[in-house]
């Protein structure tokens, strides 16, 4: 039995329709990523799973629970790291983990979510008086305070610069090492393909596509084979190359695109013309591919 379970899930605001009856299932110490553009549906997904948000339709349970019945029991497994999240202005960094650590029985030791989050420096700063990737990383460090089994986290490296992305996800990384589940919402295909076990790519509030990163990239398109301009390539012969699907000239490079096959027929095909390929390069599908193919057709509307 999954630890997390959705089935159907809808909700709307007004008449607009934000989930339309997704299907999601996260095993135990699994890191599922939901990926989606901007307006998708994922926060209130994840809200709705997390049960800061009243669903429509549906059936949801996490850890045997259903979390609309705001459970005090999943509370205390449960943590949540929401998109926006604002303390008190005059609150120090500190005086915000002594505090949630007064909720738990066991929390994790605030002067290790300091060092791990690259706060130890400004733990008597006052919340207001943080840069938004200060306020970010407190807002995730206070998520995983209570050592909690299921963790949502919501756009948790947002505005972060790389080093201190990095660190969060060696720590995340970790934390799946100690049994760890989590929910991971996205922008960062980098960050999904690093961290996540599976993806679930969400648009106009349906799935249009869930895997492996991998899987879910190389179902995303075509392989991409590229190499300089030279006498002797002819763009119209290598068109009728099996598998190419399309050849384009740019800035002195022959780009050709096509099937998992492709590359190796068309430098067979050049070689048997003698032509000798300079600067080659094949180009496997993205993430990045996968999530522009899937979601750009919503993105024009």
């Amino acid at each position: 039995m999954p630890l997390i379970d959705v089935q159907g899930i809808t909700k709307s605001y007004g008449t607009r329709q934000v989930l339309r009856g997704i299907d999601l299932q996260v095993a135990d110490g699994e890191i599922l990523g939901v990926l989606g553009p901007n307006g998708s549906g994922k926060t209130t997904l994840v809200e709705s799973i997390g049960g800061l948000r009243a669903r429509d339709g549906g059936q949801v349970t996490v850890a045997g629970m259903d979390p609309a019945t705001n459970p005090p029991e999943l509370r205390e497994i449960l943590g949540m790291q929401l998109q926006e999240c604002r303390l008190q202005e005059k609150m120090r960094v500190r005086e915000a983990l002594n505090l949630y650590s007064a909720f738990y029985a066991s929390p994790r030791p605030a002067d290790e979510l300091l060092e791990r989050f690259g706060l130890a420096a400004h733990a008597h700063q006052r919340f207001g008086n943080l840069s938004g990737g200060q306020q970010q990383r407190l807002s995730v460090a206070l998520a995983l305070l209570g050592r909690p089994r299921i963790a949502i986290l919501d756009e948790l490296t947002t505005g972060l610069d790389p080093q201190a992305r990095r660190d969060i996800w060696e720590y995340l990384r970790l934390l799946r090492e100690e049994g760890v589940t989590m929910l991971l919402v996205t922008h960062f295909m980098e960050e999904a393909q690093y961290l996540c076990d599976r993806v679930l790519i969400i648009d106009e509030g349906r799935v249009v596509a869930s895997g492996r990163p991998d899987e879910v990239a190389s179902g995303s398109g075509l392989q991409v084979t590229s190499f300089d301009l030279a006498e002797g390539i002819d763009l119209d012969a290598l068109r009728l190359v099996p598998g190419v699907a399309g050849v384009a000239l740019e800035r002195g490079r022959v780009l050709v695109t096509g099937d998992a096959d492709s590359p190796q027929a068309v430098i067979a095909a050049l070689a048997a013309h003698g032509v000798r390929l300079r600067n080659l390069r094949v180009t496997s599908p993205s993430l990045d591919d996968a999530f522009i193919a899937l979601t750009k057709p919503a993105q024009e509307n």
